[in-house]
C-alpha cells in the first residue's frame, strides 16, 4: 500500500521500519516538530523524522492539524500536503497530535492507529507505565480503526503480551515496540478480512500522562505500590527520594526495588520512611505496609548504582530517613 505514517518516538519508528520491510511504500512522514535536548539543548529531530530523512522520505511537522485550531496556516499545508501524497491508507503510532475529523476521513482506508495496550483497557497517552503501575499481568498491541474519540475506534486486531514481574517501562516498550510492528503487518495483510469489533462497554479506563511530579516517592503507599512505580516509571521521570548530607539535601533515583514483608515489630514501631538495613543486598527501608529493598540506586550526577557500590560512596545507616 501507499502508506502516510504518523508517530514520534522510538516505539512508531519500529513499526516504521517493519512496514518499510514489509514493501509497503512511505511516501510521507508527519512527526512532531523537533525538541532541544541533550545538554546543549539542540533542536533534535525525532527517531521518525531520522528514519524518514535517511530514507529520503517527504515529511511534514504540523503544529497542529486543526483548521480553526492556535495554527491555522500549519493546518493547511498539512492538509494539501496528505492531498498531494494520495496515500491508500495511515498508519498512526504515538504521534502526539490529535487527528481531527477531516485527517481520519482523507485516506480511502482511513487511519490505523498501533495502540500498546489491549483496549478498553488503558486508552491514552501512557498505556505501558500505567500497566505495569497497577500490577498488570498481561497487555498487548491493539490495532484499530481510529475515529474521532479518544482511542475508542474498532479493534481489528488485538496481540496479547505477558507482563513479567520484573519488567520496567523501558524493558516492556521494547517488546510491545516490536509487536507493534509484527501486528500492522499482519493487520495490512490481511485488512479486507479483519472484522471490525467495537471496543467492550465495560473495562474502560485511562492511562493519563505521566507527570514529574509523580516522581516523589510516598512511603506511607505500601511496598508492593511503591515497587511498581519504581518499575514504571523507568525510564522516565525515576522516582525520587531526599537524602540530607553535611552540605545539604541532596535527591536520589531509584531504579530497582524489591517488596518484602516487615517485621511485625518493626511495622509497629518505626516511621515509614526510616532506614531498616543498609548492606551489599540493599537498602531496606520501612513503609506503610510491607518494606521495600533499595537493589539500585543514583545519586544527583552519578551513575546507576548497585547497593553495594552505592553505599561505599553514600553509607547510609539504620534510622536515618529518606524524607524531606
Amino acid at each position: 500500500m501507499r502508506l502516510i505514517f504518523a508517530g514520534t518516538p522510538e516505539f512508531a519508528q519500529t513499526a516504521l521500519v517493519a512496514l518499510h520491510a514489509a514493501g509497503h511504500e512511505i511516501v510521507l512522514v508527519l512527526t512532531q516538530p523537533d525538541r532541544p535536548a541533550g545538554r546543549g539543548m539542540k533542536l533534535q529531530p525525532s527517531p521518525v523524522k531520522q528514519w524518514a530523512l535517511d530514507h529520503a522520505v517527504p515529511v511534514a511537522q504540523p503544529r497542529s492539524l486543526r483548521l480553526e485550531g492556535k495554527y491555522p496556516e500549519d493546518a493547511a499545508a498539512a492538509r494539501q500536503t496528505l492531498l498531494d501524497a494520495k496515500a491508500d491508507a495511515m498508519i498512526v503510532a504515538a504521534y502526539g497530535l490529535i487527528l481531527p475529523q477531516w485527517v481520519l476521513d482523507l485516506p480511502p482506508r482511513g487511519c490505523l492507529n498501533i495502540h500498546a495496550s489491549l483496549l478498553p483497557r488503558w486508552r491514552g497517552a501512557a498505556p505501558i507505565h500505567r500497566a505495569i503501575e497497577a500490577g498488570d499481568t498481561q497487555t498487548g498491541i491493539t490495532i484499530m480503526q481510529m475515529d474521532a474519540g479518544l482511542d475508542t475506534g474498532d479493534m481489528l486486531l488485538v496481540l496479547p503480551c505477558r507482563i513479567a514481574p520484573h519488567d520496567t517501562t523501558a524493558v516492556l516498550h521494547e517488546r510491545l515496540a516490536d509487536l507493534g510492528g509484527q501486528a500492522i503487518v499482519q493487520a495490512l495483510a490481511s485488512l479486507d478480512q479483519l472484522p471490525r469489533q467495537p471496543q467492550p462497554l465495560e473495562g474502560v479506563n485511562y492511562a493519563h500522562k505521566i507527570d514529574k511530579a509523580e516522581a516523589a516517592l510516598d512511603w506511607a503507599l505500601s511496598a508492593e505500590v511503591l515497587a511498581r512505580r519504581i518499575r514504571a516509571f523507568d525510564p522516565f521521570p525515576g522516582m525520587t527520594v531526599p537524602l540530607a548530607t553535611a552540605s545539604g539535601v541532596e535527591t536520589l533515583k531509584l531504579w530497582q526495588a524489591v517488596a518484602e514483608a516487615a517485621e511485625k515489630t518493626a511495622a509497629e514501631t518505626v516511621q515509614p520512611g526510616t532506614v531498616l538495613s543498609a548492606d551489599a543486598s540493599g537498602v531496606r527501608v520501612a513503609c506503610g505496609e510491607g518494606q521495600l529493598c533499595l537493589t539500585q540506586l543514583q545519586r544527583p550526577g552519578g551513575k546507576r548504582l548497585g547497593a553495594a557500590d552505592f553505599l561505599r560512596g553514600c553509607p547510609l545507616q539504620p534510622g536515618q530517613r529518606l524524607v524531606a
